[in-house]
């Protein structure tokens, strides 16, 4: 344990995701230590995004406006929509350059463990956005682990009754992995070799 502030600096970085205390004590200490890091720019940035980023109102995408850039592309397909768990899914996507259509941010995964439902997610969200029957495909890619493969079963049954393609991400992906530490090789053959959910 640190004195006062130090200590107060780690425990607040040790609160981010993925950072344990060594890493937060490691942060610190550069932070301390470095002449040239920029203290006010960072506290600047911290600001200047929680004031700024919004969720997209049509996606849940992350946005500085109203609706995200993907959204408003006019390039983009209408007709089929890929449904990720989170906004970083997106990105992994997009590096790919395999799909041309919409997104659907859930903002999470199902995970009774952790007390997530279905209701917690943005899934009523999506059926508003598959009511005028624009979409004809949905791409499943949820993360390959026990709360991605519930949500998308979840998600296929739902849909079953509905006249869509409902797809999921092909073999490509490991089990038990994160969309976003996906290479592009894999989430574009993932994407080319998706495969129609068995009912």
């Amino acid at each position: 344990m640190y004195e006062g502030i130090i200590q107060e600096l780690i425990d607040e970085l040790g609160r981010l995701p993925g950072i344990g205390p060594k890493s937060a004590q490691r942060i610190a200490f550069h932070i301390l230590q470095t002449e040239t890091f920029d203290v006010s720019r960072l506290a600047e940035v911290l600001t200047e995004i929680k004031e700024k980023v919004r969720f997209c109102a049509i996606c849940g995408n992350v946005s500085e406006q109203e609706t995200c850039g993907i959204c408003r592309d006019p390039r983009r397909s209408l007709a089929s929509i890929c449904v990720v768990e989170e906004a970083k899914d997106v990105v992994a996507i997009e590096r790919t350059r395999e799909f041309r259509g919409l997104y659907h941010v859930l903002g999470g995964a199902i995970s009774p463990i952790d007390g997530i439902g279905p209701d917690d997610l943005r899934i009523r969200q999506l059926m508003t956005r598959l009511a005028d029957g624009t979409v004809t495909e949905i791409i499943i890619a949820t993360d390959p682990n026990l709360e991605g493969e519930a949500t998308a079963t979840y998600l296929s049954r739902l849909l079953m009754h509905m006249e869509l393609r409902v797809t999921r991400l092909a073999s490509g992906l490991p089990v038990g992995g994160d969309l976003e530490y996906a290479d592009e090789v894999t989430l574009g053959r993932a994407f080319e070799g998706r495969r129609v959910v068995e009912h």
